[in-house]
């Protein structure tokens, strides 16, 4: 059905069986039996960068520059202490959207209680890259996050009719 949700059925088959001349759905899984839920899928922590400067958005994309960080190490046992404040989550997932899907992302609600959001951008049609999303830390205590933690799910849909062509944007391939 168009315009609707994919259930996991849709979602694995898509991993596991991508169409002729598509690459799977989602590449560098942790745990497809973790990671699979009944609407969508969970994407995984790689890495966290702490901002350090400050962005910068105009009208053209000439005018565009990201702010600088600062990579995080996590310790011996996987673990970070992140301090209250803004950081990117990169996942570990490489996602590639076939140009008749779109996907949107919630985190986690463990996340939500403990006193961090996450925010992300629209996956369009076409996109292939593994993509990052912008976690803070609310919580005045802080929050410790290990690596590989599922922090967001993806929810795919399918569009009313497929794309002639897709996302083309600077953000296209990315591997952060």
């Amino acid at each position: 059905m168009s315009g609707a949700a994919l259930d996991r059925e849709s979602i694995l088959e898509l991993i596991n069986n991508p169409s002729a001349g598509q690459p799977a759905l989602v590449e560098g899984l942790v745990s497809l039996s973790e990671q699979i839920q009944p609407s969508g899928f969970d994407l995984s922590l790689r890495r966290v960068d702490h901002l350090t400067s400050a962005g910068r958005m105009g009208h053209a994309s000439s005018d565009r520059s990201l702010p600088e960080s600062i990579i995080l190490d996590f310790g011996d046992d996987g673990w970070v202490f992140l301090d209250p404040g803004t950081y990117l989550a990169t996942f570990n997932e490489v996602v590639n959207i076939p140009l008749d899907l779109m996907a949107l992302a919630r985190p986690r609600s463990s996340l939500i209680r403990s006193g961090v959001s996450l925010h992300t951008a629209v996956w369009d049609p076409g996109y292939q890259g593994r993509s990052q999303a912008l976690l803070i830390v609310h919580n005045s205590d802080g929050f410790h996050i290990q690596h590989n933690a599922r922090l967001m799910q993806m929810v795919f849909f399918r569009l009313v009719q497929p794309l002639q062509r897709g996302y083309e944007g600077r953000y296209q391939g990315e591997r952060p």
